[in-house]
This record gives structure tokens, sequence and C-alpha cells, in this order.
């Protein structure tokens, strides 16, 4: 058994040496074609760069512009200077006309800033081109030295590909060979975990069966008998916990049955109040009795107080378009209009080409609440409330505006709060403005969804940002 776990070893070793050898010359080589591509490729970037540098002191010339255009056209001569090792036999006039460049675009943008500096745009502006055109020539040089690298080192990479080929074949014997030691080394040692492994089965399956009584004993000098050990305990902590489960099943079992009976008489306290339904089917009735008896203003309200009843009565995962939730709005206000009369005032801006977006049910309304009950119901001269729908590109825009007393930061905070508890809840809806955007979120799977701007004497606006893109 040692000789083979050392013949093993000495196998392992030497693959080990070789690969690591050949790996390393391929890595030092590769390193050099990537410090050559990375060498050519930084002159075109810095290039760039410094154009760029020099097209913001244009703009703006500050001494931070300045500074940063004279650093890096110093990093553009640095770099010209640094491209003399990357010469060869087949590079060699093109890197000399690459290094010209360099030098060319950099005498030409410090011309431009001189000329920029003596107020002279004309000059300045001839400068900046022929030095944006270096820039365009020395991108184009450079690709052209990294064709001719690649052309250069073809051969490297199919020298590579041959050594990998090796290898690999190299790999398959080795592997094959080692494969027929360790099944001999297998065959003895699963021999002699033959025995042992036949009890922990039986063991195991007993314990399959329900049966935690039998302790699991197997005397040997290795693992196993580590693993009887362990399954042994296994088997007595899964039986005092089968207890355990029992008789907290039992106790789980009674609080059920109270809870059961619990529910019972909330379900008898519930039937005793009475159907919203029913009370919809009422007002409809009494809407129809206030129109033939002439009461048409009082038939409007009913019908008002029905159709919001209607909608409310759906439930809050439901969704609707823009168009349902502007008609039960109108509902709302109408009720509102009979209540406040000539104090309230209402402002409508619609884009009808936006109305068929959809949305959760229950959004418009919560946000005119809250502009009646802390803007226009608080003001005795009433006020004025806007409700407008615009159609852009990407999303629909819809705002609820009051020209209230407005709020300060701390009352805006409170308005946002993410807590159901929070005072600024509709009087009709009892849905707060943070249920209402917690719901857009969700509906829509973004963040941004909603804009609140407000200033002290100025009034609220409330902005819902509404994408066309597909909801999650």
């Amino acid at each position: 058994m040692m000789m083979l776990s050392i013949l093993i070893w000495v196998i392992m070793a030497i693959i080990w040496i070789s690969m690591s050898l050949f790996n390393q010359k391929t890595v030092e080589k590769y390193n050099e074609i990537l410090q050559r591509y990375m060498q050519m490729n930084e002159a075109s970037q810095i290039s760039r760069q410094a154009l760029t540098s020099l097209n913001k002191y244009r703009i703006s010339p500050t001494l931070d512009s300045m500074n940063q255009y004279v650093e890096d056209n110093s990093r553009l001569l640095r770099t010209r200077s640094d491209m003399n090792w990357l010469r060869n036999m087949n590079n060699s006039m093109l890197l000399d006309n690459l290094q010209n460049m360099l030098e060319s675009q950099s005498q030409a943008m410090d011309l431009a800033v001189r000329f920029q500096k003596d107020n002279d745009d004309e000059n300045a502006a001839k400068e900046f081109d022929e030095a944006t055109n270096m820039s365009k020539y020395i991108s184009e040089t450079t690709l052209t030295l990294i064709s001719g690298e690649q052309n250069t080192y073809d051969a490297f990479y199919r020298k590579i590909i041959k050594r990998s080929e090796d290898i690999k074949k190299m790999g398959f014997w080795t592997l094959a060979l080692v494969s027929l030691l360790l099944l001999l080394f297998s065959y003895r040692f699963v021999n002699s975990m033959t025995q042992p492994l036949l009890k922990l089965t039986q063991s195991a399956r007993e314990l399959s069966r329900g049966n935690f009584k039998n302790p699991i004993e197997i005397k040997n000098n290795d693992e196993m008998t580590f693993l009887a050990i362990t399954l042994d305990s296994m088997r007595m902590k899964i039986g005092n916990l089968i207890d355990d489960i029992q008789s907290k099943a039992q106790l789980e079992y009674d609080l059920h049955k109270h809870k059961l009976m619990l529910k019972e008489s909330e379900l008898k306290s519930l039937q005793s109040q009475i159907n919203p339904h029913f009370l919809f089917n009422t007002l409809n009735m009494l809407s129809k009795e206030a129109y033939l008896a002439g009461a048409d203003k009082t038939s409007e309200l009913i019908s008002s107080v029905a159709g919001m009843l209607r909608y409310n009565l759906r439930k809050l995962d439901s969704k609707v378009s823009l168009k349902d939730e502007l008609e039960v709005l109108e509902e709302y206000l109408t009720i509102q209009k009979a209540r406040f009369g000539e104090r309230l005032r209402v402002v409508r801006e619609i884009d009808e080409e936006a109305l068929s977006i959809e949305l959760p049910i229950l959004i418009l309304q919560p946000l005119a609440e809250n502009a009646f009950i802390y803007a226009i119901e608080p003001a005795e001269e009433g006020g004025t409330l806007t409700i407008r729908v615009k159609n852009e590109e990407t999303c629909v825009i819809v705002q609820v505006q009051d020209t209230g007393q407005g709020m300060d930061q701390e009352q805006l905070n409170r308005l946002l709060s993410n807590t159901e508890n929070s005072a600024y809840k509709g009087h009709s809806t009892g849905i707060g403005i943070w249920n209402v955007i917690h719901r857009l979120q969700l509906f829509y799977g973004i963040e941004e969804i909603m804009d609140v701007e407000s200033q002290l004497g100025m009034g609220t606006c409330m902005t819902l940002k509404l994408p066309r893109r597909q909801m999650k």
C-alpha cells in the first residue's frame, strides 16, 4: 500500500513540475504580448484623454483644467518615449510614424493653448482641429500596429495549442495509469469496509422504519467506529425529538381548537353587521326614488356614493385603468363639491391618450383626500384642486395639486412615513400616502414612483411617474 502511494506521488510530481515549467514560460511570453498590446492601446487612450482635457480647458479655462491638460500632455510625451522597446523589424516604420504623430499632436495642443490665452479663437480652433485629426490618425495607426502584432504572434499561439494537445494526451495516459492503480487500491480498501458498512446499512434501515430502540454497536479500530457512535447518538436524539414533537403537537392541536372557537365567535359578530353589497343596492334604489321625485341633486349625490362604494369594494390588489381611477375620482369630487360649494374649485388638464395605462386600484382618491383634509377644508376661503395627466414617451405623469398652506419638511416626512399607523389617511378610503407609494412600487417594480413638492403658503403638488414598460 505504501509503495503504491509513493508511485502515484512520484508520477503526479513529475506531471506537476512539467506543467509548471510550461505554464511559467507560456505566462511570461503571454505577459510580454499583453504588455505590448496595452502599451500600443495606451497611446491611443492617452491621446484621446489629452484631447479631452484640452477641450475642457477651452470650454472652461480654469487653473484646474489647465493643470489637468498639462499632466495629460506630459503623459502623452512620456508614452512616446516609452514605445521604443516595442520596435522590431516588422513595425519599425509604423512605430516611427506613431511617435511622430504623438509629438505633432502635443505641439498642436500647445499651440491651441497659446492661442487660447491670446484670445485668438480662430487659430486656437484651427490647432484644436489639427490635434483632433492627429488623434484619429493615432487611433488608426495603433489598430494597424496591434493587427501586425497579432500576425507576428500567430505562430506562438499555434505552438501553445500544439503543446496543449500534447499535455491532454499525456494527461489521458496518466489518468489511465493512475485510475488502474486506484482501482487496485480501492478494491482492497472497499473489501475491508464491506462488513462494517453492511451493519451500518442494516441499522439505518431499522431507523428508517421508525425503530429507535435498538442500539448500534460496531467494534472496529477505524473511522467506522466513529460513524457508528455518531449514528447511535442521532438515533437517541431523534427518538427524544419525536417524543417532544408528539407532546408539542398535542399542545398545538389544543391551541388550534381554541383559535377555531375564537374565529367562530368573530364570524358571528361579523354576521350581525350590515352587508356592504346590501348597502350598495339600497343606495341605488334611493337614487332612483330621488330621481323620480324630482330631486336630481340628491339623486346625483346618492349615485356618486354608490359608485364610490362599488369601486371601493374591489380588492386592493386589483388593477384598473387610469380612466377608471379618474371616473371614481369624479364621483368623489361631486360629493365634495356639494359639501364645499363655491369654496371648491377644480381644474382638470387631462391628456386622453394616457388613460389606457394600468395601475393599482385606489391611487388617485387618497391623494385628493389628502388635499381636502390638509389644504381645502382648513382654509376658510377653500381652495383650488388641479388634476393633471400628461402623456410622455416613457411614462404617464399624474399630478394632484392644491393651493393650501403647504407643509414643512417634518410634515412631509410624517406624510411619507412607511407606517400604516400614520395619521395621514383618507377619510373615505382609510388609505395613507405611504400605502399608495408602496403598492405602486410593488406593482411597477421600481422605487422612484412618486415625488411630493410642498412649500409653506404655496400649496402641495404630488406627482406620479407611471412607467409604460411591462410591470412586475
